[in-house]
């Protein structure tokens, strides 16, 4: 099977870069060491020559990024950290993202930690689901905890961080590309320090390493009298298409992408604006196609919990927020399927998403699932494709607006670039 592979130095023309350097370094020395032997003799008493580096070619070592799709055999994964969790600040994009219900919340609880018992027992949860993967043969990565409880200020805005609890948001892995979102939350503007250890690791090895332009996050990107007071007002505006977020810059959470080989599909959402999709088709080139969807959804904000792709021509559409495009799939010869309703009960606190976190599954190859424990619902809709249930309870972690695609990005699966889209 075709493999990528990476050399340390990058290229050829690195390598090339390399010798001539050190060539050039060699003459260069030598010239210093004439003219100075030139000197008085109290200065040659302090002359030294530094050794040469030894010209070797390259050693050539497997990239270890390497992903194309999401559902080929999963090979290492970061997996997020509840560690610090805070509430992010009450601003008008935060509002925008999040029902009505939990507003008190937000408003008594903005920059404070999340209630601390619920936290302890979300950690336990993604330990248990790191310990899961491990035993299913993955190589799991971690963020690095950070306080997020500090106070930040930019020349356009203050605030205080959040988490790094969902990797999907903010890291995009295409083959062996690492792509750093910007973001769209104010509060997530320094999120990225989290991963930069591990970045720079992959990034050492081989990887590239690729970071989106970052928002200023002034008041121009956010529509300060965005109208929000019902779920109509929600439809309403959704269908208009207008967001709380503008178009004056750049913005976009990675995890308003879903990946298919040679074809990505995007929203256009809360938090990913259209110059933020015009940038990564742009960045991406010919070699990928970019596709933009969209949902009869009223709180538009990442794709997998609506639309999530579990294999080849295979995709999980949400039956509450059915995707306009639809029919373009089933001209495709995809098969979608619709999974049943939710079985998380109501008075189980969701601060940031919705029920359909069910739906946000984490393939681990074509018939192997990480699924929620308690959804068995969805086990048998699962079984009836093929495809085997790994169960893990991270009921606590979904309160913090994810499932185990939200929790997780992979790094490297086992496959190649391929279309699957005609």
């Amino acid at each position: 099977m075709l493999r990528v592979r990476c050399l340390r130095g990058g290229s050829r023309g690195a390598e090339a870069a390399h010798l001539i350097g050190a060539m050039l370094g060699r003459s260069v020395a030598g010239w210093v060491q004439r003219t100075f032997q030139s000197t008085s003799s109290a200065a040659a008493a302090h002359q030294h020559v530094a050794e040469e580096d030894p010209i070797t070619e390259p050693v050539q070592q497997e990239c270890p990024v390497c992903s194309y799709n999401e559902w080929d055999t999963l090979e290492e994964v970061i997996v997020g950290r509840a560690e610090n969790a805070h509430v992010p600040p009450f601003s008008v994009e935060v509002k925008a993202n999040t029902y009505e219900k939990y507003w008190p919340f937000y408003e008594k609880h903005g920059g404070q930690s999340f209630p601390v018992n619920h936290l302890k027992k979300a950690v336990a949860e993604i330990e248990e689901m790191c310990s899961i993967l491990r035993h299913e043969g993955v190589v799991v990565r971690r963020p690095e905890p950070i306080d997020w409880s500090v106070e930040y200020k930019t020349p356009d805005f203050t605030s205080t961080g959040m988490y790094a609890a969902m990797p999907r948001d903010i890291l995009m892995v295409v083959g062996n590309e690492i792509i750093e979102a910007p973001m769209a939350w104010r509060a997530r503007f320094f999120e990225y320090r989290a991963y930069r250890p591990l970045i720079k690791e992959y990034f050492r090895k081989g990887a590239k390493w690729t970071t989106a332009p970052k928002p200023t996050m002034a008041d121009d990107l956010y529509d300060q009298d965005y109208p929000i007071r019902t779920v109509e007002d929600r439809h309403k505006l959704a269908a208009q298409g207008k967001f709380v977020t503008t178009e004056y810059e750049p913005c976009f959470d990675a995890a308003d992408f879903i990946r298919a080989g040679r074809d990505l599909f995007v929203q256009r959402s809360q938090v990913t604006n259209y110059m933020g999709i015009e940038w990564m088709r742009r960045h991406l080139g010919p070699d990928y196609k970019v596709h933009i969807i969209s949902f009869k959804d009223p709180n538009p904000m990442h794709i997998d919990a609506t639309f999530n792709i579990i294999g080849p021509g295979l995709v999980l559409s949400n039956p509450d927020r059915p995707c306009r495009q639809i029919d373009m799939f089933k001209k495709a010869g995809w098969t979608v399927v619709k999974p049943p309703t939710p079985l998380i009960p109501d008075d189980h606190p969701l601060w940031m998403s919705s029920k359909w976190l069910s739906m946000n599954v984490l393939m681990l190859d074509e018939k192997r699932v990480m699924v929620d424990a308690n959804e068995d619902t969805i086990h048998k809709m699962f079984e009836s494709l093929g495809i085997k249930t790994i169960k893990v309870n991270i009921r606590h972690a979904n309160s913090l607006g994810g499932g185990f695609h939200c929790w997780t990005t992979d790094v490297r699966r086992r496959g190649t670039l391929q279309s699957y889209f005609h």
